[in-house]
């Protein structure tokens, strides 16, 4: 397995990063205070217990342009942007559609891993998120549905594991 090697090697040197994640969740009846953000909440939690940090959150409502500028305002400030909710098929659900003109490199794997693990946790119910990944200039950007689970999934079984991984080949 020696060419498995370099990888191995990356993920000592890169597991000292401590990563700078930015938050944004979108939701209507978030903002309009009908709910609870749960999210926020779950997801520093999370973040923080990694050794990483959450510089910055805020829950937006479920408006392309809004969601791209806050996006964009955040890239300079963040190792990785995670966008929660608006990655379905309804009308509002515009988060993917908001963020894909930033993107510089896509990463297919993330989308097509995270509807992988929600098909084995619900089924065929899985086709219905765009969830995605990509880089933007030197910022991750990941896009998740945004309910509790679906966050959780996200952070614990595809993004805190190898996120100091891919900070440290993204500043290579």
């Amino acid at each position: 397995m020696k060419y498995l090697l370099p990888i191995w090697e990356h993920r000592a040197e890169a597991s000292k990063i401590k990563v700078r994640f930015c938050l944004v969740v979108t939701s209507d009846s978030v903002v309009r205070g009908e709910r609870r953000d749960e999210v926020t909440p779950l997801s520093r939690e999370l973040i923080l217990s990694k050794g990483h940090e959450l510089v910055h959150a805020t829950v937006v409502p479920n408006d392309e342009s809004k969601i791209r500028e806050i996006v964009s305002s955040l890239l300079d400030k963040c190792d990785v942007v995670l966008v929660t909710g608006g990655t379905g098929l309804s009308s509002r659900d515009v988060s993917v559609d908001a963020i894909k003109p930033l993107c510089t490199k896509e990463i297919p794997g993330y989308g097509e891993l995270f509807r992988y693990l929600t098909f084995r946790r619900y089924g065929a119910a899985a086709l219905a998120t765009r969830a995605m990944a990509c880089l933007s200039g030197k910022t991750l950007i990941f896009a998740t549905p945004g309910s509790k689970d679906a966050v959780e999934l996200a952070l614990n079984e595809l993004i805190l594991p190898e996120i100091s991984h891919l900070v440290y080949e993204v500043r290579k």
